[in-house]
């Protein structure tokens, strides 16, 4: 059987950049924000758990913690351009600053499907802090809310990458770093 590792073209950022880059990402909200009304972080679930549990222990205030489902590639490579979404939230929102932590933005379609919905359930601001960016796949653009900020780990190019939350198919979520998926593990 084939090392896991052994499916992967290329290595587009390694376990240490991005230990340091999310490290980045939760001192700039730390600074953000205030231990008052300090923010509830929404990670969209699955591909973010990784990366906000990463950040949320990064942070230096006293956050809330809550998750949301949306799925929009199933099992293929390319977004459905249609998230389905459940927002089943624990944690009451209203009168809080959300910011919600993706893997990636690719279409912009699931971000302009959730932040009209927790601004609906009264959230002050919605910030995005997203793992990866690929803004040359964007097809919607969304609109944060209040003084809500986009926040970027990296800019990715057109690749189909996996690894470090993401999947294919649901594997490859484990691997420590981020890669290009090799084409013929995914045809």
């Amino acid at each position: 059987m084939a090392s896991l590792h052994s499916h992967i073209d290329r290595v587009l950022w390694t376990q240490d950049q991005i230990s340091s880059r999310v490290a980045e990402l939760a001192s700039e909200i730390s600074a953000d924000f205030e231990a008052s009304n300090s923010p509830v972080l929404v990670g969209v679930a699955t591909g973010a758990f990784l990366f906000l549990a990463d950040l949320a222990r990064n942070i230096d205030l006293p956050i809330s913690v809550d998750f949301v489902r949306a799925q929009s590639y199933g099992s293929g490579t390319l977004s459905s351009g249609v998230p389905k979404l459940s927002l089943d939230l624990k944690v009451d929102v209203n009168g809080r600053h959300v910011i919600l932590v993706e893997d990636i933005v690719d279409t912009g379609s699931t971000l302009s499907s959730l932040i009209p919905c927790l601004e609906s359930k009264g959230a002050s601001s919605v910030s995005v802090c997203s793992f990866l960016d690929k803004p040359a796949r964007r097809k919607v653009h969304f609109q944060l809310v209040g003084k809500g900020k986009f926040y970027r780990g990296f800019e990715c190019l057109d690749y189909f990458v996996v690894g470090y939350g993401m999947d294919f198919a649901e594997l490859y979520r484990n691997l420590p770093y981020v890669g290009v998926l090799k084409p013929e593990c995914y045809k």
